[in-house]
């Protein structure tokens, strides 16, 4: 089964405001370069229920889909995604208790269930004990069956940018985006 919106691969951008979060979603092109901007989303810094919503661009004239925490301040709760007309189509949610030592999330879409955790198993030590900013955090996700879902690699640089490649055609573009997105807001990157 294939995805409704499958992307193999798209990159992220975070760019730093002084009270949100701010991502662009970007294409990749056969040759790896940059391709046109698929979408844009913004977080609200200390927000008490998580939100992040998805648009086509910066006029944010159309939100295209979403992430919503389903409850408020609970350290267990977990991410509902939504299609642009607000049906569910994706979840995910971290496991707090394998994330002690590296950072574990589960994830759901049409037809695949998957585990994903910090590929790194030094860095994620490394992590917890020291703030290193520039230190580089990947996360593979494996569907239930052994295969690789989705991987998000956050590159060397300055301000906070992902290559996400998505191998299994089951992964709708706009679970993979916001598994990506909130991977960088809920670790507070």
């Amino acid at each position: 089964m294939t995805a409704e919106m499958h992307v193999p691969r798209f990159y992220i951008k975070q760019k730093f405001a002084m009270t949100t979060n701010r991502y662009e979603i970007i294409a990749a092109n056969p040759d790896g370069s940059e391709g046109p901007l698929m979408a844009v989303a913004q977080q609200k810094r200390l927000a008490f229920k998580e939100e992040v919503t998805f648009y086509t661009d910066d006029s944010k004239s159309r939100a295209v889909f979403s992430f919503k925490a389903r409850k408020k301040l609970d350290l267990n709760a977990g991410y509902d995604i939504f299609d642009e007309q607000r049906n569910q189509i994706g979840f995910f949610k971290k496991d707090f208790g394998a994330s002690l030592l590296r950072s574990t999330y589960h994830v759901e879409g049409p037809g695949f269930t998957g585990t994903g955790q910090e590929r790194s198993f030094g860095v994620a030590l490394l992590r917890r004990f020291m703030d290193i900013p520039f230190l580089t955090i990947h996360f593979d996700f494996t569907s239930a069956e052994g295969g690789l879902l989705m991987s998000s690699e956050r590159q060397f640089k300055l301000r906070d940018r992902y290559t996400v490649d998505v191998p299994d055609q089951r992964v709708d573009f706009r679970v993979a985006a916001a598994l990506a997105v909130g991977l960088d807001a809920l670790m507070q990157r």
